[in-house]
């Protein structure tokens, strides 16, 4: 999870402090709509999975909770 709060800081450089596992990344527009892919990649690198968007919905990049729920751990991870 370090590299991916290291990654949403770096695109976000005003922030202060650490991000909270249940705050809202897309309504506080921490991952827009022209990052979104880069995260993707980023989550594909880290998991070393594939992720089909067919296969997810935008609630499973809400958080740095759900992400890590749903793509780090082995009974979340989508296979592909």
């Amino acid at each position: 999870m370090e590299r991916i709060a290291a990654w949403i800081l770096e695109k976000n450089p005003g922030l202060d402090g650490p991000l909270a596992a249940d705050e809202d990344l897309i309504e506080g527009r921490l991952i827009d709509s022209m990052d979104f892919l880069e995260f993707i990649d980023l989550l594909e690198d880290i998991s070393g999975t594939s992720i089909d968007l067919q296969d997810v919905t935008i609630d499973d990049f809400r958080t740095l909770r759900r992400v890590q729920e749903r793509f780090l751990t082995p009974s979340g991870t989508p296979t592909g």
